[in-house]
């Protein structure tokens, strides 16, 4: 598995709310996603300069998986996810950590005050924002030399397996899925930095399914068919 970090009934209807995507899809979501390397959580806290104890908005944040790592390592985190079902079970996981803030914030509108933070991560969320307007909310509540790091977990495409994983997606996944995938060609990254210089790193990462969880891989796609819902 190949990690890109840069600094700095839905299923079928591609004008629904994207916030609700989700909603029904927790479980599959919990049970198959994988976590994020250590190799990465060391990237952010060494190239973005972060103190020992940062403060950190997790924008996208979903059920916590990146959150629960940058908590780990004893860094405050305001963990922002629009969608009310994942962000109820980020909390029934995480609220045990002190530096755990939970809220409904998005990438354009989060709440935070001005300088608030000195680093904003945003983990397979950043097709979700709106690009140039997540640009100017980022400015506003980083603080002075503060970053932005795009995170995506990618899939190794030149295995057979997940080839296999793409037809089945491309089968299923109706209209939405082409926009998905117009989506992750990541065309917004220049527009998000703008004339800032940003640099893309790779981390090699391992995460292991059986049947059940690659079930639910597929399932956990915010473009697919929920389970319940039929021929």
């Amino acid at each position: 598995m190949s990690h890109s970090f840069t600094d700095s009934g839905a299923a079928q209807n591609p004008s629904a709310d994207p916030h609700q995507f989700f909603s029904r899809k927790v479980a599959d979501y919990l049970k198959s996603r994988p976590d994020y390397p250590a190799a990465l959580l060391d990237a952010l806290e060494t190239l973005a300069g972060m103190p020992a104890r940062a403060t950190i908005a997790d924008i996208g944040s979903g059920t916590g998986l990146l959150t629960h790592s940058l908590l780990a390592r004893g860094h405050t985190v305001h963990a922002l996810e629009p969608n009310e079902e994942m962000r109820r079970a980020a909390e029934q996981m995480l609220n045990n950590y002190p530096g755990f803030i939970s809220n409904a914030g998005s990438a354009e509108q989060t709440g935070l005050t001005d300088q608030a933070v000195d680093l904003v991560t945003a983990a397979q969320a950043f097709h979700w924002f709106d690009a140039p307007r997540a640009r100017q909310e980022c400015l506003r509540i980083l603080r002075p030399a503060g970053q932005v790091a795009l995170i995506w977990n990618d899939r190794v495409l030149s295995d057979p397996l997940n080839q296999a994983l793409d037809e089945i997606l491309s089968k299923f996944g109706g209209e939405l899925r082409k926009v998905s995938a117009q989506q992750e060609e990541r065309r917004q990254v220049p527009v998000f930095f703008g004339n800032a210089k940003y640099r893309s790193l790779e981390f090699d990462h391992v995460h292991w399914l059986d049947r059940s969880g690659l079930d639910s891989l597929v399932f956990s796609r915010s473009y697919m068919p929920a389970r319940d819902s039929g021929p």
